[in-house]
């Protein structure tokens, strides 16, 4: 069982977050062997828990009050907020600092031999991704009516497997859609990762984080 009085950290256990978020810590001087298959880590040198999760998780646990402090997407964030807000609830956490690392962003893309004259063209059409209340927000906001195809993954094949007419996924460098026939249309959101901690921590905790 976790020790309350120890300062937990949630970061993404693999995945483009995880090595920069590894070299944060280290940066910090937080001495912790990050190079096992355990997903609690304990720290050497201060009263820190280090656990490795899925960056879809750490919203919640943060959230939640789990663990006091996650290194995350702002995507993953803003997803999980509009998530719990749709569902009644209110949501408490405060962004730390804003991180030089993660930057990506969230846009649609359509098959390359499709003609693109605004969001307007998806009117109607059936759209995959892993994000459906960001592209929702984004949607509205147009007036654009529209089926959401929820992937959890490979997001990028459902246009040709006949699964959907478009999708929004995040983009880097725009390399994986162009390998599977597809082009980048609109940006819908653009994403750095954040430290952010729970609402209240105890005194100690908060000293730690601090």
């Amino acid at each position: 069982m976790l020790d309350n009085t120890r300062l937990r950290i949630a970061i993404q256990k693999s995945g483009r977050l995880s090595e920069d978020s590894r070299e944060l810590l280290s940066r910090c001087g937080i001495k912790v062997n990050l190079h096992t298959q355990r997903l609690i880590a304990l720290a050497e040198n201060m009263p820190i828990d280090i656990l490795r999760v899925r960056d879809d998780d750490i919203p919640g646990l943060v959230m939640d009050g789990v663990v006091d402090l996650g290194i995350i997407g702002e995507n993953v964030l803003e997803e999980e907020l509009l998530s719990r807000r749709a569902q009644g609830e209110d949501p408490r956490y405060f962004t730390l600092r804003r991180l030089d690392f993660g930057g990506c962003r969230l846009s649609l893309a359509t098959p390359v031999d499709e003609a693109w004259n605004g969001p307007a063209a998806l009117d109607g059409k059936r759209i995959a991704t892993s994000y459906p209340h960001l592209l929702k927000r984004y949607l509205d906001q147009k007036g654009i009516s529209f089926k959401s195809c929820l992937l959890n993954g490979s997001v990028e094949v459902a246009p040709r497997a006949g699964l959907a007419d478009a999708i929004c996924d995040l983009v880097s460098t725009g390399a994986t859609l162009e390998a599977n026939g597809l082009r980048e249309v609109e940006v819908i959101y653009r994403s750095k990762s954040l430290s952010d901690p729970a609402r209240r921590r105890n005194g100690r905790r908060q000293t730690a984080a601090d």
